[in-house]
Formats: structure tokens, C-alpha cells, sequence
């Protein structure tokens, strides 16, 4: 099983839902899938399998989920396969589906239960003979490079005023800065949330210099306790976030103070927490998702550590994951934005070049965060690395994360 979740964001860059990509099998070392075989219990559908395995809160949080489903699976019992609100499920379509009545009369008594449609790459010539299938749908993807979207809002909003339009491919912040201008679209799918920064913006606030400094103390080969707790003392709210993550790992033992946080954790976890606490402050100003994915990249390498055979370097994966977005948290070029803190030759040739010993780590878990999974499975084929202990590593992540924040 391999399995990830791509952001749909609304125009002020608020995540509303998540779409779940996955993967059964390796169909690199399965070559039959990719035919026929594909159809093998086609009824099952992957991402429920998913959300009963995680819980929709780990998954998704209070957003709706996207769920794959196919001309199979559609006629499948879609309640028993997952206990997740009717209310809180999409389930996507594609192309592939038959515009007949007894798709169509499925997807209604589906839509009776509470449960809602999407259609994506359905092309601008099937709009006619899919009347009825849209007709049914509550969101269209399109590509909004093969869309003029002032002709689409007006002819949807005519004939299909229910749909929620969706744009993908939205690969820059220019693009969608534009759409968003031009309005039509009610949420947008794409890398341009996490573009890397080529250019630096105007000076960083103080509060971000005090967080980067702290990183950059922490990060020291020897880093002195006490010039840590300076730093930190300077911030109410930083010290406040630390020491309630620092409670949650240590299971609530009612660590008060940053000198007992250091006590109970020592150097390495300190530095690992307080790193991780930094990060969260730095991206209190950026969309959600950019700090969620920061912490889901650390923790996801790190896991991925010992299925690279480099577990003895799990600490400084999960640094790289945690400033893989470096850039765009500060809005500083990569390398720019790597000087303000301190990280190992290692860390730093990852990210500026894909180079050295976590290349190879890193290239894999931005693949996998990206659904491309043709590549994921080659890299697995090559590597001799399994399946299960990637999705394990990817679930426990996630699970992390929710624990993390968990109120």
C-alpha cells in the first residue's frame, strides 16, 4: 500500500480537503496490474481502507476528504467500507465512467445517503453527453490550462450552478494569484503553496530573527543549555508551544520550566524539540499547510532512516524534512535561508542540490508526497526497499503529527 494526501485551498489559502492518492501495488513488480489485473478487487476502495486504518481526524482533521473511487467500486457497499460521516466524503470520479442510467442512479442513491460526487479529467467535449453525470456532481477539476475559465463560470453557473470548480495544475504562486484575481474557481490544487523562494523579500520580522537564532544555537555541535534557555526566555509563546510538546512526548509529567525541559530531555531531544517548536513559530504567518507539511517531512524521513540503511542519521533526516521548506516559511532563498541556521554539509547538499547521502531520501519522500508513484515504486524496485514499511512510515508520520498538536 502506498498512500498520500494533496491540499485543496480556498482563496485565502486555507486548506478545505485533502484528496487521497493511493496505491495498492507495486505494479513494477506487478506487471499484471497494470492491465487487467488492475480490476482485481476493484470493489475495495483503497482510500477507505485508508481512513479506517488512520481515523479521519489523523487523515483529514475537520476537512473533507477526497476519495478515488471507480466504475466497480461505485456499485460497491460504500457504508460498510467506511465509518467516516457521509457528510465529510467526496467521492471522485473520472472520465472513465460511463454516462448510462445505472451509473447515474447509483451515484443519486449514493448522494441520498449523504455522501457527495467529484469528476475530474472529464475533457471540454464530453460536457454535452456527461449532462446527466454533471447534473449530479458537486465539484469539477479542470485544468485550468486547457480552460478559459470567464466562458466556464458562466456556462456552469447557467447550467450547473450546484458544481464547485476546481483548479489543478496551479503550479506557481503567479498562477494562482491570477486566478484567484479572475474568480471562477472555488479551490485550487497544485505545487504553488511550497514553489521555493528565488528571490528574498524584505527583512525578516525580530520575532522570526529571535526563532532563527535559537535554530541556530540548538544546532551547534556543542550547543551551550544555558544560551539556549536565553533565547528561548525571550518569547512567552515559544516557550508555551515547547513545553507543551515537550509534555505530550514525556506523557503530561508536568514539566514547567525550560531548565526542567532540558533536564528530563537532554541535549539531543532538546535540540530536536526546540528545533521543532522554532519551526512552528517561524510559520505562524504562512498558510497552515506549509508548517504541517514541515513537520510531516521531518518526522517521515526520519522514519524513513532505517529503510535507507542510515538509521545512526534518523536525527539529522528529520532536521532535513523539518527545513525542507525553509525557504517558503522565511521567504528567503534556500541557501540564504540555510545560513541563518546551522545544519551539517549533509543537510545543506540535500537541499540546494540533491547531492550526498540523504539525496536519495529526500528525492524519495518528495516523490511519494507527490502521488508519483511510478517513480516511487522504480526507486523501491532499485533500492530493494518493501511497501509496507514506507506506508508505516508515512502513516506513522501523519499520527505524529495529530499527536503533536492535539489540544
Amino acid at each position: 500500500m502506498l498512500a498520500t494526501l494533496i491540499p485543496l485551498f480556498d482563496h485565502t489559502m486555507t486548506v478545505c480537503a485533502y484528496s487521497v492518492f493511493a496505491q495498492k501495488e507495486n505494479y513494477l513488480l506487478n506487471p499484471r496490474m497494470l492491465g487487467v489485473g488492475r480490476y482485481d478487487g476493484a470493489a475495495s476502495i483503497v482510500g477507505f481502507e485508508i481512513i479506517e486504518n488512520m481515523g479521519l481526524e489523523t487523515v483529514a482533521g475537520d476537512k473533507t476528504v477526497f476519495i478515488e473511487i471507480n466504475n466497480i467500486s461505485l456499485f460497491s457497499d460504500i457504508a460498510e467500507q467506511c465509518n467516516a460521516p457521509h457528510d465529510k466524503i467526496v467521492l471522485l470520479l473520472d472520465h472513465e465512467l460511463p454516462s448510462e442510467e445505472r451509473y447515474i442512479e447509483r451515484i443519486r442513491e449514493l448522494k441520498a445517503q449523504g455522501y457527495k460526487f467529484a469528476i475530474r479529467k472529464l475533457a471540454v467535449s464530453q460536457f454535452e453527453a456527461y449532462r446527466q453525470v454533471l447534473n449530479q456532481m458537486d465539484y469539477i477539476m479542470l485544468n485550468h490550462k486547457k480552460i478559459d475559465i470567464s466562458k466556464a463560470k458562466v456556462y456552469f453557473s447557467k447550467v450547473y450552478p450546484q458544481i464547485k470548480l476546481v483548479a489543478v495544475n496551479v503550479d506557481t504562486q503567479e498562477d494562482y494569484d491570477r486566478l484567484k484575481e479572475g474568480g471562477g474557481y472555488d479551490l485550487y490544487e497544485g505545487e504553488f503553496f511550497r514553489m521555493p523562494v528565488k528571490k528574498g523579500t524584505e527583512d525578516i520580522a525580530p520575532l522570526k530573527v529571535n526563532y532563527l537564532e535559537l535554530i541556530k544555537v540548538v544546532n551547534d555541535v556543542d550547543f551551550d543549555l544555558t544560551d539556549a534557555a536565553a533565547v528561548i526566555e525571550r518569547d512567552p509563546a515559544l516557550v508555551l508551544s515547547m513545553l507543551e510538546m515537550v509534555n505530550r512526548m514525556t506523557v503530561n509529567s508536568g514539566i514547567k520550566d525550560v531548565k526542567h525541559a532540558a533536564a528530563m530531555l537532554g541535549q539531543r531531544e532538546l535540540k530536536r524539540w526546540i528545533n521543532t517548536a522554532a519551526t512552528k513559530e517561524l510559520c505562524m504567518d504562512r498558510p497552515s499547510e506549509i508548517m504541517r507539511m514541515s513537520m510531516i517531512r521531518a518526522r517521515f524521513a526520519e522514519n524513513l532512516a532505517p529503510i535507507f540503511n542510515i538509521a545512526s542519521q534518523s536525527s539529522e533526516l528529520f532536521l532535513m524534512g523539518l527545513f525542507s521548506v525553509l525557504d517558503v516559511i522565511i521567504e528567503k532563498p534556500m541557501a540564504e535561508a540555510l545560513d541563518m541556521v546551522r545544519v551539517s554539509r549533509e543537510i545543506r547538499s540535500a537541499l540546494l542540490d540533491k547531492t550526498g547521502p540523504f539525496a536519495a531520501v529526500y528525492d524519495f519522500m518528495l516523490q511519494y508526497e507527490d502521488a508519483s508513484w511510478q517513480e516511487v515504486s522504480r526507486q523501491m524496485v532499485v533500492g530493494g526497499i518493501d511497501m509496507d514499511p514506507v506506508y508505516q512510515a508515512y502513516v506513522e508520520a501523519l499520527k505524529w503529527f495529530r499527536d503533536l498538536f492535539a489540544k
